[in-house]
């Protein structure tokens, strides 16, 4: 590569889509203002133009930057002005060249140029290359068979490296990208290499292009030739007398249409796409989507139901059998079959089971369809976010079906069998559609009777469906689901119930799955008790099922290592063999009575918790601080309980300036669980006047309740759970709202007999309560009413607790 001695000016012009190589001649078509007068320019004065492509083709107006350096300096051959006003320009490609500087003109864009002078190979080496690239070129010629031969043999007389390179590069098919890289590649040893990449991979492109051709042409040739076959089998058997098959599966299906029991919509609907069916071809897409939408209509079990015998007696007898406890919805469930039995049609109710997990929910919907002689069908609705799965997909989509509701019916092919829909509380929604609208006509008792599915577009029946739906977690349920059923909340078992239900039910269970007899293992209570209470903490049982099974399966490996057929009984000490060292402790209640150490109650979604509350008083300026990762709600209870304390300090024997001179911290522990909600407002409260006060608290004593900044205890939710969660506690005395008197009676009386169940009315009543004072001294100094503020002063300053 060498520099001429002077740079020359010329006129430039851009070109869009088209790369044009020395010793090229191509047609160009010119319309832009500045490019025909640059080709007149050159025209005029027989001098030569630059020529170079513009990066993007949409541009009209191109920058400096928006245009390729290096071009081609080419001789315009030719001009012919057309009646439209654009120009036909014939030019002819001389030498590769690069701009050095753009040059200011109004009229047309001029350039001045440095020129690239080629310097040729060897001969051996020049030999080398333009063989192997008429060899590539020439394969390239047979795979494309477009490139007419004239020019192959053409290319294959040129001897020059540059101009081979030149020519062969403008008649392969390339981007304008590619062919620019060619044209920049100054050095001939490195265009030749570039060329010969881009040809080895055309001739790759074009080989696959040719297989997908014929296979495609393949698959053509096979469908005529099926459908060709199909006709001459189809005349052959109408000669010989022998039956069509597709006419033979058209008859049986019109038979099944007739013989089925349809309502007078689905009939009209599913003759007349029988219709159709008629005359589509046997093998077309538009005949299996006909033929699939038809056999749904005639398989769906539209009257079919099952014949089931009520028998109130022997229903509860099962319900009984296969649960313990749960009297409320056995109760619910007994009262509906009751009505069943009396009258012809009773609207389906809708129950929902709402609980712990673990609490037998779903299987009770098991035991429902037992004792009421009738089909089951269970849906999860866990993690469905689309509406399409509830109402099924509209037939113009490809691979469309009906919903989960009309798939599951046609499944038991019964119209009345026991629905659960299981994990109603964990629906979620996306752009899709929201699963729980569309929930709301499936469950509404005046509505399903004229369900309509996306797929079917029929109104179908579902009012003699018994719907059970369950959930965790009732607040997750939107407001106009939970509207159309009927809420009937079970609590978590009691020690007594899981002992009872580990013997009678659990045991027996996993001594059968792990291959054991009867008498094989004996889990006397102490060591059941003793899972119980060390190795589970849950409101249901499948922890503890778990728990059982583990032990099974670890004694099952002892007997088979020491080939030993000896009976086993397992003890309370002998648990921890089995299934390691204890995990919980059990009985969260303090040993003895502390200062600042409250034991408050709260509801979680597996079942009621204890919480301890701790309080502890430093040195400071009035801070306070509340650690243990406690939501908003718990904070605001907080600020509200000293709010209060401050108010009454006079009464309770504390200087009015004490919160000036402490920082108090509120410490709830097991910080890393989210903790939130007001009932933990009395229990902050106690928590906190103990510490000011030095005076201890119960440690029997565990408490609930909402306070507000007069003082008042307001209710609390979520009662049976945190009395179970006391009992297991080993709490002997609990203090709740005087309002939640009337919830008590929905708790088991065996549950209320062991507690001390005392009813608050306001703070005061469950500090006098929950504070063991030293004996003969006064809680509070001339108390006034409550909400009423201690104006009076304290006369001896001796009695004022600092």
């Amino acid at each position: 590569m060498s520099e001429h001695d002077s740079l020359t000016v010329y006129p430039m012009m851009s070109l869009r889509d088209i790369v044009v190589f020395p010793h090229m001649i191509a047609p160009l078509v010119v319309g832009r203002e500045k490019s025909i007068k640059a080709l007149e320019k050159a025209m005029e004065e027989r001098t030569e133009i630059f020529l170079t492509t513009q990066k993007d083709a949409a541009e009209d107006e191109p920058t400096e930057e928006g245009i390729y350096r290096l071009g081609t300096i080419a001789k315009v051959l030719q001009l012919l002005r057309l009646p439209d006003g654009t120009i036909k320009a014939l030019v002819e490609g001389k030498r590769r060249a690069g701009v050095v500087r753009f040059l200011p003109n109004r009229d047309y864009l001029a350039v001045q140029l440095e020129e690239f002078r080629v310097e040729e190979l060897s001969r051996s080496e020049t030999v080398a290359y333009l063989r192997e690239i008429q060899e590539a070129f020439t394969e390239y010629g047979k795979v494309k068979k477009k490139i007419p031969q004239e020019v192959l043999a053409a290319v294959a007389k040129i001897e020059e490296a540059s101009r081979f390179a030149d020519v062969l590069a403008s008649h392969l098919p390339l981007k304008t990208d590619e062919k620019q890289e060619v044209l920049a590649a100054v050095d001939i040893q490195e265009r030749l290499e570039v060329l010969l990449n881009r040809i080895y991979r055309e001739i790759e492109v074009a080989s696959i292009e040719s297989r997908i051709r014929t296979r495609v042409k393949k698959k053509m040739d096979k469908t005529q030739k099926d459908y060709y076959v199909a006709e001459q089998i189809k005349a052959l058997q109408q000669e010989s007398g022998q039956p069509d098959d597709a006419a033979s599966d058209l008859a049986e299906l019109e038979r099944a249409i007739k013989d089925k029991a349809l309502p007078d919509e689905a009939r009209t609907r599913v003759e007349k796409e029988f219709k159709k069916l008629r005359m589509m071809q046997p093998m077309s897409a538009e005949a299996t989507v006909s033929r699939n939408y038809i056999d749904y209509i005639v398989s769906l079990p539209w009257r079919e139901l099952s014949a089931g015998v009520i028998d109130i007696n022997r229903a509860e007898d099962i319900l009984d059998a296969d649960h313990f406890g749960l009297a409320k919805p056995k109760e619910r469930i007994l009262e509906y079959l009751a009505v069943q039995a009396q009258v012809d049609k009773l609207k389906g109710p809708i129950l929902c089971l709402v609980g712990p997990p673990g609490v037998g929910k779903t299987s009770l919907c098991k035991s429902v369809a037992r004792a009421m002689d009738r089909e089951f069908v269970r849906l999860s609705l866990g993690g469905v976010r689309d509406e399409a799965e509830i109402r099924g997909h509209r037939r113009t989509y490809i691979g469309a079906m009906p919903g989960k509701i009309i798939q599951s019916i046609l499944k038991v092919k019964v119209n009345n069998p026991v629905f659960c829909l299981d994990e109603i509380d964990k629906l979620s929604m996306d752009f899709r559609g929201d699963p729980a609208s569309a929930l709301l006509e499936v469950l509404d008792p005046e509505q399903n009777h004229s369900f309509n599915d996306h797929y079917l577009d029929l109104d179908y029946d579902l009012s003699d469906v018994f719907f059970i739906t369950t959930a965790n977690n009732l607040p997750s349920i939107p407001a106009p689901l939970q509207d159309r059923m009927e809420i009937i909340k079970l609590s978590g078992y009691t020690e007594e119930d899981k002992l009872r239900i580990a013997q009678d039910y659990l045991v027996p269970k996993q001594l059968e799955a792990n291959g054991f007899a009867g008498e094989d293992i004996i889990f006397n209570d102490g060591s059941v008790l003793e899972i119980i209470r060390h190795y589970t903490r849950e409101a249901g049982v499948r922890s503890l099922e778990r728990s059982i099974a583990s032990v099974c399966r670890k004694i099952a490996r002892e007997r088979l290592k020491k080939d030993s057929k000896r009976r086993y009984r397992l003890t309370a000490k002998g648990v921890s063999r089995y299934l390691g060292a204890a995990r919980y402790r059990f009985g969260l209640a303090e040993k003895a009575d502390e200062i600042g150490m409250a034991t408050g109650l709260a509801w979680t979604p597996v079942g009621g918790e204890m919480l301890q509350i701790e309080t502890v008083l430093m040195p400071g300026k009035g801070r306070l601080t509340i650690t243990g990762k406690l939501g908003e709600v718990m904070q605001e209870s907080a600020q509200a309980a000293l709010s209060y304390i401050r108010s009454r300090s006079l009464c309770l024997g504390l200087s009015p300036e004490f919160y000036q001179k402490l920082d108090i911290h509120i410490h709830v522990p097991e910080g890393a669980i989210p903790k939130d909600g007001p009932s933990a407002g009395i229990t902050m409260a106690t928590s906190m006047i103990s510490a000011l006060m030095q005076v201890p608290i119960r440690s029997d004593l565990a408490m609930t309740g909402e306070i507000t900044l007069r003082g008042r205890v307001l209710p609390i939710g979520g009662l049976t759970e945190k009395l179970l969660a006391a009992k297991r506690g080993n709490i002997k005395t609990v203090l709740i709202p005087g309002e939640n008197e009337r919830e008590l009676s929905e708790v088991a009386a065996r549950i209320v007999k062991s507690l001390e169940i005392i009813l608050v009315e306001n703070i005061d009543e469950v500090f006098e309560k929950a504070l063991r004072m030293p004996e003969g001294d006064k809680l509070f100094k001339n108390l006034p009413p409550v909400g009423s503020f201690c104006a009076e002063t304290v006369d001896d300053a001796s009695n004022v607790r600092h």
